[in-house]
Order: structure tokens, then C-alpha cells, then sequence
């Protein structure tokens, strides 16, 4: 792809782990055809925009960023991809300077639709029915910092009530144990010490195959090089007692960090939206990683306001809630998605402002949680991987094994390096001053 030789490309990606991971296999794949990243003060020839559409705030979010980038950049190719291009691809069309519209299954193909514009300067628009994804893109790749992104899985068969990912993503597929193993070694060769395993319902990796989600961390593990893994998201029923005491006990990489998405408190609004648990199995889950895990960092999604969430659902809820030995709360208002189940349900609605109130009411919940967390660790020492720092920086950061933030004086040699560090005051609202004891 000669015509794409020497232009320069911006990436701007909106939502989950699993987007940032894509995005960086966009920009290997428009590398690969010559485009190189823009750097300090450059405009750009192409800006991909890779999309969420989890709520409709998100959907805002999209458009605004679109028209801020054709206003800055109206000579730029925009190629806009991701789930809100998948779901809304005319309305996408439709925003300033699109030219190409990419849905969630053709992201690595942009580097030909660019092409293809610049030959005939018209707009494109590829979008298939998300039922007819059968194909896995397995991905590893590197974000802005030291981790690495190692997309092992793709779409979701739950159908939970108030979510559109199926519509956006297609059916759970997933990739080859040996391939993903491979992805691995290869960041190795790159210099990678910790990656993240990213997917849509990660834990349902190997679905209508032999393998696992337990089998391919098993094998992740045996990689040498490969320092720290961690998994970005798991739900409580796909994360099994079995699972949290190999990673406590036998895993050699596999860090004391947790994401788990809860979604409710309440048993009752836990059924309307069609989750496959109950408080007690979560509870169950959460008490045996703190019993294995004593310094565990586990963070818990939680949707607020959703229907048929009543005053009296939601404050057992937060009672439910404030009692698990959790860390951190990633609280969301319950957004109307146009094509869910949940328009269907015959169930009380929440009105805008009782939503933000209930936000509000978790946000301060999950900040008393933190706060007392960070407080049990000042004091401790613990292994931290320094990340490289913007140039220019005075300090650095890096991140225990437990995810706590943490930032030092900048020092060349220690980036991408682990060292155990004693964790000082807290300097900032999500982040500790470190006292580095060594290096390895």
C-alpha cells in the first residue's frame, strides 16, 4: 500500500481495555502500510476514532470528539470504528468530515479503506449484521505506558437486559491457546513484562472447544519473561474458587488484582437484568479472594438506577455492597439502550436526577472503601513496575502488584524495571509516594 507512505496518523479511543487493545492493533496495522503516529505539535492525515457505545453518554461522547477533530483537522481522512460506528453506523455517517465508517469486525482493515479513499475520495460504510461474526482477531499489543493488551476474546452470548454488546460485538468467539501463548513470547521479544488479558466476556474464553479460561491463564503463566498478568474483567460466575487458589498459591505471574463486575446489590434487580448470579455467589467470591488474597485489590462495577430498581432495592443494595471487603466501586447511571431487553420489562423507571443521586451516593461509598485501602498498604513494601514517563517529567509512576499508583523521582534506569518499594503518604487522590529500597 504505497499511497499510504509518509502520512501521519492520530488515534483516539473511547471506552474499554479491550478498545485501547484494538486501537493499537489498528495503528501496527496502518504502520505496517507506511502511516506512521504524529508526534508533539503535527496535524494528522488520518484520525481514527474507535468508538463505545455502552451508554448513551458514550454515544455523546463519540460525537463530540468527532466534530472536534473535523473543526481542528478538516483536512484529515476520519476512519470512526468501534461499537457506536457498529450499532449507528448512518448516524456516524452523517457527522462532519466521516469518510470512513468501520464496523466492529473490519477494524484491521483500515489501512485499505484509507487507500481506497484517497483513489476515489468517497464515503465509505462497512458495517455487517454483528450475527454473522465468526472470526477472532487476536491481538497483543502495547499502550501508551509499559502494560500490554492481549485481546483473547471477542462478542458475548448473555444478553443481560440493559446491554447492547451482543448487538455491537456478535456471538462469544475466542482464540487459539497456542496462538494467544505465541502473542505472548512475542511481547516478550519487545521488551513487555506485564499484559493485560482483555475481552468482552473474558472468562468465557474456549466456549464450544476443550479448552478454557483456566487453561489458557495456565499456559499464559509458563511463558518466561512475562513478569505480571492481570485480568481485566471476569464475571463472578466464570471466576471459580479453583481459579483464585492457583492464582493465590501456584501462579507465578498472575497478580492480586480483581475486576468483577457486580452490577446490582439487590437479588431481585439482579434477575430483571438477567444476571447469571446471585449476591451470595458474588459474596462467596469476594470473601475467598480476601481470604487467600489478604491484600487484594478487587474492583467492582455497579450500575445505578436501572429499571425496576426501587428505593428499597437500592438501599439493600448499598447495604449489600458496603459489607464485601471490595476496593473500589466503577459506578455508572443506568442509561436506556434503544433494542434492549430492558425497554420490554414491565418495571419502574428512575427518574435523571434519583440516578445521579444514587451515583453519587456509590461514588462516596466506593471513595471510603479506597481511602481505607491505601491506608491498610501505607507502610508496606510491595514490587512496582515503573512505567515510561512523559518527556520532560520530573517524577514517574508505576503500579504495585495490587494496582496501587504510586510515583518517584524520575530515574532513566528504573523504567520497566520492578522494584520493591515502600509505600509512603498518599500525594494525590489516586496515587502514593514511593521509596524505591532496590532495583532487579
Amino acid at each position: 500500500m504505497n499511497g499510504l507512505s509518509a502520512l501521519k496518523a492520530s488515534y483516539h479511543t473511547l471506552g474499554c481495555k479491550l478498545n485501547f487493545a484494538e486501537t493499537s492493533a489498528v495503528s501496527r496495522s496502518l504502520r505496517e502500510a507506511g502511516v506512521v503516529r504524529i508526534g508533539p505539535g503535527e496535524k494528522p492525515d488520518i484520525c481514527v476514532v474507535n468508538t463505545c457505545s455502552v451508554t448513551e453518554t458514550a454515544d455523546k461522547k463519540g460525537r463530540q470528539l468527532i466534530r472536534r477533530l473535523a473543526s481542528r483537522y478538516p483536512e484529515a481522512t476520519i476512519v470512526v470504528t468501534g461499537c457506536y460506528a457498529q450499532l449507528k453506523p448512518a448516524e456516524v455517517a452523517e457527522l462532519p468530515h466521516v469518510a470512513i465508517v468501520l464496523g466492529s469486525n473490519d477494524k484491521l482493515r483500515a489501512a485499505e479503506f484509507v487507500e481506497q479513499w484517497i483513489a476515489e475520495r468517497r464515503q465509505r460504510v462497512c458495517v455487517a449484521d454483528s450475527r454473522s461474526y465468526r472470526t477472532f482477531m487476536p491481538s497483543c499489543e502495547r499502550g501508551d505506558r509499559t502494560r500490554y493488551f492481549l485481546k483473547v476474546q471477542d462478542g458475548c452470548d448473555y444478553w443481560c437486559t440493559y446491554c447492547t454488546i451482543p448487538m455491537a460485538r456478535g456471538r462469544s468467539r475466542s482464540g487459539r491457546i497456542e496462538d494467544l501463548a505465541a502473542l505472548a513470547r512475542r511481547t516478550v521479544a519487545e521488551g513487555g513484562r506485564e499484559i493485560v488479558i482483555t475481552g468482552v466476556n473474558t472468562g468465557d474464553f474456549g466456549k464450544g472447544t476443550d479448552s478454557n479460561f483456566f487453561d489458557l491463564i495456565r499456559a499464559l503463566d509458563a511463558v518466561e519473561g512475562i513478569d505480571r498478568y492481570r485480568i481485566s474483567s471476569i464475571e463472578p460466575n466464570l471466576l471459580t474458587d479453583d481459579m483464585i487458589r492457583w492464582i493465590a498459591r501456584e501462579s507465578r505471574a498472575f497478580m492480586p488484582h480483581f475486576h468483577i463486575p457486580l452490577q446490582a446489590g439487590s437479588d431481585a434487580v439482579l434477575k430483571l437484568m438477567r444476571r447469571r448470579y446471585a449476591t451470595d455467589l458474588f459474596r462467596e467470591r469476594i470473601e475467598l479472594i480476601r481470604s487467600e488474597m489478604p491484600d487484594a485489590f478487587v474492583g467492582v462495577d455497579v450500575i445505578a438506577g436501572a429499571r425496576g430498581e426501587t428505593g428499597e432495592e437500592f438501599e439493600r443494595g448499598v447495604e449489600f455492597i458496603a459489607s464485601l471487603p471490595v476496593q473500589q466501586l466503577h459506578v455508572f447511571p443506568y442509561s436506556e439502550r434503544p433494542g434492549t431487553r430492558a425497554l420490554e420489562l414491565d418495571a419502574c423507571t428512575v427518574p435523571q436526577d434519583e440516578k445521579h443521586r444514587r451515583v453519587e451516593r456509590l461514588m462516596a461509598l466506593s471513595a471510603a472503601k479506597y481511602t481505607a485501602f491505601v491506608e491498610s498498604q501505607t507502610g508496606k513494601e510491595r514490587p512496582v513496575l515503573w512505567e515510561q514517563p512523559h518527556a520532560g517529567a520530573a517524577v514517574m509512576h508505576g503500579f504495585t502488584d495490587n494496582y496501587l499508583r504510586v510515583e518517584a523521582p524520575y530515574d532513566e534506569r528504573l523504567v520497566n524495571s520492578i522494584t520493591p518499594t515502600r509505600l509512603a503518604e498518599r500525594i494525590a487522590e489516586d496515587t502514593l509516594r514511593g521509596e524505591i529500597l532496590a532495583v532487579r
